[in-house]
Formats: C-alpha cells, structure tokens, sequence
C-alpha cells in the first residue's frame, strides 16, 4: 500500500477505504416519548449530534415484537445520520458509554472502521469538519429542504485526509484532553444546578403563604390540539410543540412542522410568558412538568397532551418555578390517573392546584433572586460554549497543519 502514491498521507482517500461495511437500522411504531429504565427506545435522527450522542433523543418501543437487539447501539459505535434537514443530513458522532436498550432507526447508520487503518473517534472528527458538512450538503438529495438524504454509496466516495493511525490518535488525544477540561465545567454545572434546584425549594417552601386554588389566580387554561390529521390543499405548515420540547423550567429540542388551519393558528398560537403543562405521559414522574414560552417560541402552535396557562397578575417565573416545586409534585402524584399506560389530568385538576397568594413585590424579589443565579448558571455555560469553539479550531489546525506538512 505504502508505494501507491494515492495513498501517500496527506492525500485525500475515499471514506470507503477506512470502512468495513455500513450498518442502517430499522424504524419500528413508537411513541413519541423516549424510552424510561428498562425499556427499549428507537433513535431519532436528533440523537446524532455533530460530535456528541445525545441518547435521551428517543422514542420508546412499547410492542416487544418490534424490537431487534442487532441493532442495539454500543460503546465506540460511529454513527452518522442519513436522512435529516439540509442543515443537519449526514452529522456524525461516536457513542460513547450509551445507554443500554436504545435501537438504530433507518435513519441512522452504523460506520464499521477497519481497526488498522481508522480510529473511530478521528473519522468522526473529519466528518463534523466544516469542509466535509458542505459536501455532504451538496450531496444529499430531496425536493424538500425539510428532509434531505444521502446514500451510502455517496458516503463511502466522501474524500478524506489519509493520516496514519498513529497522527490519528495524536489527533484525537488532543480533541480529548479539551473534552476532559469541558466534562469538567459541565461537572461544575451539574452542581450548580442541583444547588439552585434546593435554593428555589428553600425559598418557596421558607414562607407562610395562603393558598388557593389556580383558578383563583386570574389564569386562562387552554388545551392544545392534535395536528397532522388535516388534509385540505394549500394550508401552511405551522410550528408545533410537543410533550417532548417540554422540560423542567425550558423549551428546547427540534420543531415539527405540520400543517394547520388559519383559526386554529388564532387559538392555539403561543405568546412570551405563556407556561405549557404537560397533560399526559407515560411516566408519572413528567405529569404536570412545567415550562415557560420565550421568544424564540412565540406563534408556535402546541400538542393536545399540553395545557397552556395565561396569568394576568402572576409573574410567569414565579408560577413556573411553583408549578415545578415539590409541593405541586406532590399534587400530582396523588391526583393523576392512568388508562393504557398513559397517565394524564385533566383542566379541573390543574384548576385545583394549590397555588400561593403572594404579593408582586415578593414574586418580584423571588424572582430577582433565582434570575441572579440563573446568569452565573448562564456565564459558566458560555464558558463552556467558548471552549468548545476554542477546541474545534485546535482540531481543525491540527486536521489542516497534518496534511500540509505531509504534502510537502
């Protein structure tokens, strides 16, 4: 191999030649919740990030038929995703630690390496470089810019530097050592996390507040609705928030676009303040889990299984922290019912929630308290962002000053 000059390092080689083989999965009926402590959940295309695993981007397999452990992600696995928006067709990441049970869908890929010639972890940093991302994109077919795809004959002729597998693994031990530094910051967060969770807990529950119930709290209660059953030409697809987007506090994830009629757009469209309430689920525990609508959600339309609350003199904030409190946990725990595995309640109930009669000064200082808390949270997270940006240009130096010292 070392005489053909087209293997010469610093060439360029196809993809191909560093692979054994191309593994896709299957995409069994899910539901669109992932996957909870022993049971088995199917990949979104969402779960291959560029670079990292993101293993809670699942949907949950409910019939044991369906599932085909073949496909079971493993430690070390290249991933890459096949089909997805112009954006984002073709991303790759290396799974690391996943956990157990969570299944290929057709969507996404399984890179088998040749051993001797490719380290995992280094072809999926030359796949996430920017250079590579406008091939893919220039690659991946489709009518809709919505959903692109690239096949795997096109993935195997992607060119790529040839390094030996000892610049390889210099490579990467670099990329690792900037990981370790992020693990550690993100390890700092975590606590930081956990410390405002107790702080937010020790200032509502340190005040002798009368309660009452939400209804009394000058609050409008609006259920969402179901989208993807209209079938009449020339409607617009609109954004729309599932259980899913809902976490505890935020809204995050990606937005489906479905299409929807002009006065439902009215009804059900979002303003900045509004809290979403999570109706039903099949974990107890994510009843009634509560987040706050930003501007970035605003005219976005919402599920069914959603309650959408309106306050007219209630700092959005200080109800989004009490609704998330374990005193409101507690509410649902003994209040939710279950049919077929999903447990839901209903408007009374949420109407009943004890919710504290506090004046807006109080919730103003509160609030004034968990926001400080919230920007030395967001410092350390744009530190983190920032080294993350510092780590890719020491990788793409490194990928870029590689192949230029073999060329010459």
């Amino acid at each position: 191999m070392g005489s053909d000059s087209k293997l010469a390092a610093g060439n360029e080689v196809p993809l191909d030649m560093f692979l054994t083989r191309i593994e896709a999965g299957k995409s069994p009926a899910a539901e669109d919740t992932p996957a909870g402590e022993g049971e088995w959940g199917v990949l979104k295309v969402s779960a291959v990030q560029a670079g990292w695993f993101a293993a809670r981007e699942n949907k949950v397999i409910r019939d044991v038929a369906l599932i085909h452990p073949c496909y079971e992600v493993k430690h070390g696995d290249l991933l890459m995703t096949r089909a997805n928006t112009e954006e984002l067709v073709g991303l790759a990441c290396v799974a690391e630690n996943p956990p157990p049970r969570l299944l290929l869908s057709d969507k996404t890929l399984r890179l088998h390496t040749n051993e001797s010639l490719a380290d995992p972890r280094f072809i999926q940093l030359v796949l996430v470089r920017q250079s590579l991302r406008q091939r893919v994109r220039a690659l991946a077919t489709g009518t809709s810019a919505g959903m692109k795809n690239i096949s795997q004959e096109q993935i195997r002729q992607l060119m790529v530097p040839f390094v030996s597998l000892d610049e390889q693994r210099r490579i990467v031990a670099a990329h690792a050592a900037f990981e370790r530094r992020i693990e550690a910051l993100e390890g700092v967060a975590a606590k930081r996390t956990q410390l405002l969770d107790a702080l937010v807990e020790q200032l509502l529950g340190a005040n002798g507040w009368e309660v009452a119930p939400l209804k009394d709290a000058d609050v409008s209660i609006r259920a969402g609705i179901t989208l993807g059953s209209h079938r009449v030409p020339g409607l617009r697809p609109a954004g729309y928030l599932r259980v899913a987007n809902v976490r505890k506090g935020w809204i995050e994830g990606d937005i489906a676009l479905l299409e929807a009629m002009e006065r439902d757009r009215r009804r059900y469209s979002l303003a900045s303040g509004d809290l979403l309430v999570v109706e039903g689920h099949a974990d107890p525990e994510q009843i009634g889990r509560c987040a706050i609508v930003g501007a970035d959600q605003v005219g976005l339309l919402y599920q069914n299984h959603l309650f959408r609350l309106r306050f007219e003199n209630v700092l959005p904030e200080f109800a989004m922290l009490w609704l998330n409190s374990r005193t409101v946990r507690s509410y649902w725990k003994s209040q939710c019912a279950t049919s077929s595995g999903l447990y839901t309640i209903n408007s009374k109930l949420l109407e009943g929630v004890p919710f504290p009669r506090v004046k807006r000064d109080e919730q103003e200082r509160l609030v004034g308290i968990w926001k400080s808390e919230c920007r030395a949270m967001g410092l350390l997270n744009k530190r983190i962002a920032k080294l993350r940006m510092v780590k890719l240009g020491v990788v793409e130096d490194l990928l870029a000053g590689c192949s230029k010292a073999y060329a010459a």
